[in-house]
């Protein structure tokens, strides 16, 4: 079993002059899920080495078991900082994609080519693919093999209006995930502000928040 790992390389937040990056919480957790059942993880990302952490999921108030776990894992960080460059991946051999959220990928994989060719390879042959938070961001610009967006006619969710406005980004991020998701004609649910909320939709799986990284690589997972 075989699951790719695609992190953001961006750590700009806007012109705000602030950092940002992937969620610490919405890597660690799946992580940890996959690794637990036996997987072999491959960790990607558009530039490659070393992702760029949100410092906000790095604060103590942000930490779970498994970001502790992951603090003490010399092996999970050596991976992590060696991240294969995206583009040198090909879909073969995968079994399921999941990217970890964070609001770095609103920038960088919502626009990312090769994100948007392995999305489509790996819906096109029927395999899992996971996102949770702002990961959703990734399914702007895939398409269907119909040609119509992936997302469109599809049950889904992700990081809420509410929720950004609750963090004070909405007027900071390129676009809002909800209205996204929306726009694209994906059938767009939510559960409660900062709770545990997953959507499957086939092999389309959708976690709302870093509450829901665990879930969402559980549903996944159960794919396989």
């Amino acid at each position: 079993m075989k699951i790719l790992m695609v992190l953001t390389s961006h750590d700009q937040l806007g012109d705000t002059g602030k950092k940002t990056g992937f969620w610490l919480e919405e890597f660690a957790a799946p992580y940890y899920v996959f690794k637990d059942a036996g997987a072999d993880i491959t960790l990607a990302s558009p530039k490659g080495g070393q992702p760029p952490l949100d410092p906000a999921s790095d604060t103590d108030d942000a930490q779970t078991d498994a970001t502790a776990r992951f603090k003490k894992d010399d092996a999970a960080q050596k991976a992590l900082a060696n991240t294969h460059v995206l583009s040198d991946i090909a879909d073969d051999g995968f079994d399921a994609i999941f990217y970890p959220g964070g609001h770095g990928p609103l920038w960088d994989l919502a626009e990312d080519a090769d994100s948007r060719g392995l999305i489509e390879a790996f819906a096109a042959t029927d395999r899992p693919v996971g996102a949770v938070c702002h990961a959703p961001a990734v399914f702007k610009h895939p398409k269907a093999a119909n040609g119509t967006p992936l997302v469109s006619g599809r049950k889904v969710t992700g990081f809420t209006n509410t929720e950004e406005d609750g963090v004070g980004l909405t007027e900071i991020v390129p676009f809002l995930v909800e209205d996204m998701l929306k726009d694209n004609g994906a059938t767009y649910s939510k559960g409660p502000d900062w709770g545990s909320f997953v959507v499957v939709d086939g092999k389309l799986v959708t976690g709302q928040n870093p509450a829901s990284s665990a879930e969402a690589a559980q549903k996944l997972l159960a794919l396989l």
